[in-house]
């Protein structure tokens, strides 16, 4: 028997074998292999649960954090403007027609041959002025006649009032009877009416020579003159048109719904502004007239202002716009007309809250001036959207975008 490394053996080995009983020095060990297949194993659930995680917990938390920016991508982007409070006038806006306070178409009263002309077209004339001379000479001569009537007749009153006088002493001294004297005063009484007539006669022969001189009733401007010397005129004849310019008035419509203001201010003689094209101030007026009636057909009523007019800027038949104030809404609550919407329930608009919600509201409309509307329904300070209206839904949130434009946006012009 021989010892060695490998073992004890009996007799030679022989290749490749091992003997009975022998120990073997290279063997895997028990222990190494456990501890390989556990960490294949811890491996296996850390992919598993990294997977899990990847799929289902991270898209969790990404739409999680993502959250706050959906919510505000969702709202819709609106313009807003404060509420304010502040007086209105009630100013009735309309086009007018300037008319003259007095009109007149001078006409002869008489058949007649105008005999001179003493006005041009277009000139101012005072009151009284001499216009037309017709052919006085057929009236001069009836005067004439007239007076000497008159004066014949005189005469002879006063030669019976002398008769009678006598017949009165007479009778006194008992010459005559008492029916004489009652004789002469019969004729003297005739003879008075008969004067009275002549008086009468030479009156109407004053008149008709006056009839051919015709003169300015008004002052004003003249018209067309468009009769000359040796024109045979007629009563149907106009012979031209004088208007008055200084003062003169403006008429223009006014609705029936401001028919109770619009006659208080008649009342308080309430001032009217004109706006004449071509002319950067407006003119001032006064309101003095209000027809009696209501058109029915157009429901409106007939109102009128007087203007000075010295430098002849409104001319009659001129179309003008005219503004007077009938009445003022003390502290109405106002927002822009662009925030109204009209709806079949009426006009509605939408009112946002602090946390950007908001909510359809119905107002009533009271005055609407330039691109502001007073209303009813709004406090003042709420907040109104007026750009961006048609993407919101009632109860939806609203946002402004960055802050500068919404504050901008935020101010109502005064």
């Amino acid at each position: 028997m021989r010892c060695s490394n490998e073992g004890f053996a009996f007799g030679p080995r022989q290749p490749g074998t091992v003997a009975r009983g022998a120990f073997q020095a290279h063997e895997p060990v028990p222990m190494k292999k456990n501890v390989v297949v556990a960490l294949a194993g811890v491996l296996i659930v850390a992919g598993a649960v990294g997977a899990w995680w990847w799929t289902s917990e991270r898209p969790r938390a990404a739409s999680a954090a993502a959250a706050p920016d959906a919510a505000r991508a969702s709202a819709t982007l609106v313009t807003l403007a404060l509420a304010q409070r502040q007086d209105v006038p009630v100013t009735v806006r309309v086009n007018g027609s300037v008319v003259s306070l007095n009109s007149v178409d001078l006409r002869p009263q008489i058949t007649n041959t105008v005999r001179e002309v003493h006005v041009k077209e277009g000139q101012f004339v005072k009151p009284g002025q001499l216009l037309f001379t017709l052919d006085d000479r057929a009236d001069q001569a009836n005067l004439a006649k007239a007076r000497a009537q008159q004066r014949r007749d005189e005469a002879t009153l006063a030669d019976l009032d002398r008769q009678y006088r006598r017949s009165q002493e007479l009778v006194a001294q008992n010459f005559i009877a008492r029916s004489a004297a009652d004789a002469t005063l019969s004729q003297l009484e005739s003879q008075r009416a008969a004067v009275a007539a002549d008086q009468a006669a030479v009156q109407a022969a004053q008149v008709a020579l006056g009839y051919d001189t015709l003169r300015a009733p008004i002052a004003g401007r003249t018209g067309a003159v468009a009769i000359y010397p040796g024109t045979l005129v007629q009563t149907s004849t106009p012979l031209v048109t004088i208007t008055q310019l200084d003062p003169i008035a403006v008429s223009f419509p006014v609705p029936e719904a401001e028919l109770q203001p619009l006659l208080a201010a008649a009342r308080d003689r309430m001032p009217v502004e004109a706006l004449v094209p071509g002319r950067a101030e407006p003119l001032k007026g006064t309101l003095g007239f209000v027809d009696n009636t209501v058109d029915p057909a157009i429901g409106t009523v007939r109102a009128k202002a007087t203007f000075a007019n010295a430098d002849q800027t409104l001319w009659p038949g001129q179309f003008v716009e005219t503004r007077v104030t009938v009445r003022t809404l003390a502290g109405a609550t106002v927002v822009p007309a662009a925030a109204l919407m009209m709806l079949a329930e009426g006009a509605t608009v939408y009112v946002v809250n602090a946390q950007g919600q908001a909510t359809a509201r119905k107002v009533q409309t009271l005055h609407t001036f330039g691109t502001q509307v007073a209303v009813g329904g709004v406090e003042p300070g709420e907040q109104v959207v007026v750009e961006g209206k048609q993407n919101v839904r009632p109860g939806g949130k609203v946002r402004t975008g960055s802050a500068a434009p919404a504050a901008a946006a935020s101010r109502v012009p005064a």
